[in-house]
């Protein structure tokens, strides 16, 4: 039986993240094509992981800098090794090529974590995060991101915009990279509107997002200062309700029920929550990746007003199915304006089944995958070769990184 072993930064959360609903796509196409899937990580349980067993997935806990994992990466001898994120990939890809040299390296970027330190460094510093002038693209994190994009086999890019800029400014060659969106089934678009909640049986706003991921957070302080005091002037009876997992104490202060500013917290299930608000408001500053919160606002047929970094590589050539804006006088302009008007709002809502249906669709989606992915195992020793400053980071990253981890082993077993 084929042998595919994930190496998580984290255990998925399919109801926190998009990038846990993101890794339990990916797992599932690997069951259909006959994998055996093992899920190892170093990080603790989590109140809301999913339970892997009940998904015949085989759960393994691994320690960091320990020898161990040697032992086991050996024995499972896997055909595919996924890294989660690149950190992962600098942990263990050195341990994996020492063990498993012919395992087939595939990395997970989730999103392109340089780009995002990027944007971020931007608003801190007021400046607009959409600009690439105001852009430090060369920065620590790119350096280590990059060099791990370049140690493995294929590396799946959610985003289109990242894809491009991971060749035109880092210069990776792009057949080491693979655009690959979020993945839904198809969505019959007469039968699917009759199921959602109407126009009239909807009211108030919302948003939602895993509060440990600084964006979100960024939102909703820009939400509550800027956005939400020009809409609720307005708009009187409205509300804000904002949820989310990891709920801190400092989001909490923010409730104001006399400003129509709730704070909700958990959502069981976030498509079921979403689809009984009229909007979804999502002002995001700045970030990267694909945005979850805005793709379970199409499934669940809530129009969504965001910025140009929420709705970057989302559409296509489609119409939003809502409003672009990125000032706080445009994003409550629109609101207002989107939540009066049914006309308006239906038409909003259909661009985004049409966005599920054809961004977003599934079939098409895997199969571009599995085609490439195929592609690169029948012709590994050839990617690797035509890879040749690849091969070079691989060869220095092993020796760097081996006697630094071994160094802290060692370490951990003197202080024990």
């Amino acid at each position: 039986m084929k042998k595919i072993l994930v190496i998580g930064y984290v255990w998925p959360e399919p109801n926190s993240s998009a990038a846990g609903s993101r890794m339990l796509q990916l797992l599932e196409i690997f069951q259909k094509q006959g994998y055996q899937v093992s899920y190892a990580s170093p990080a603790a349980d989590s109140e809301h992981m999913i339970d892997l067993q009940s998904l015949d997935i085989i759960k393994v806990s691994i320690e960091l800098n320990n020898c161990s994992f040697d032992e086991y990466v050996k024995k499972l001898n896997p055909d595919i090794v996924l890294f989660d994120r690149f950190m992962m990939e600098e942990q263990f890809s050195w341990r994996v090529d020492k063990q498993c040299p012919s395992a087939l390296k595939l990395l997970e970027t989730v999103d392109l974590h340089c780009l995002r330190y990027a944007r971020h460094q931007a608003v801190k510093h007021n400046k607009d995060a959409n600009m690439s002038d105001n852009l430090n693209y060369i920065n620590d994190i790119a350096i280590r991101e990059v060099a791990s994009i370049l140690r493995c086999d294929l590396s799946l890019m959610i985003s289109e915009i990242e894809v491009e800029i991971l060749t035109n400014i880092y210069h990776v060659n792009e057949s080491l990279l693979l655009y690959l969106p979020f993945m839904y089934d198809s969505l019959d678009e007469v039968e699917t509107v009759k199921k959602w909640p109407t126009f009239e049986s909807r009211k108030h706003f919302v948003t939602i997002g895993n509060f440990r991921h600084e964006p979100n957070w960024d939102s909703v302080l820009y939400l509550k200062n800027k956005v939400w005091p020009l809409t609720r002037e307005k708009l009187k009876d409205a509300e804000l309700h904002i949820y989310g997992s990891y709920l801190p104490k400092k989001a909490q202060q923010l409730h104001n029920e006399k400003q129509g500013f709730f704070i909700k917290g958990w959502a069981d299930n976030a498509i079921e929550t979403i689809s009984q608000y009229r909007i979804c408001l999502s002002p995001l500053r700045f970030g990267a990746g694909m945005k979850g919160k805005l793709a379970d606002a199409m499934l669940s047929g809530t129009p969504s007003i965001t910025t140009t970094i929420g709705a970057e590589s989302m559409q296509g050539d489609i119409d939003w199915p809502g409003f672009i804006y990125d000032t706080a006088e445009e994003l409550s302009d629109s609101a207002i304006t989107l939540y009066g008007n049914k006309k308006l709002w239906l038409e909003k809502q259909k661009n985004g089944l049409r966005i599920i249906n054809n961004v977003f669709n599934k079939e098409e989606n895997k199969q571009k995958f599995l085609s490439k992915l195929f592609s690169v195992i029948e012709s590994l020793d050839e990617v690797r070769n035509n890879n040749f400053t690849g091969m070079m980071l691989r060869h220095h990253t092993m020796k760097s990184a081996m006697y630094m981890s071994q160094w802290i082993e060692a370490k951990n077993k003197l202080t024990d």
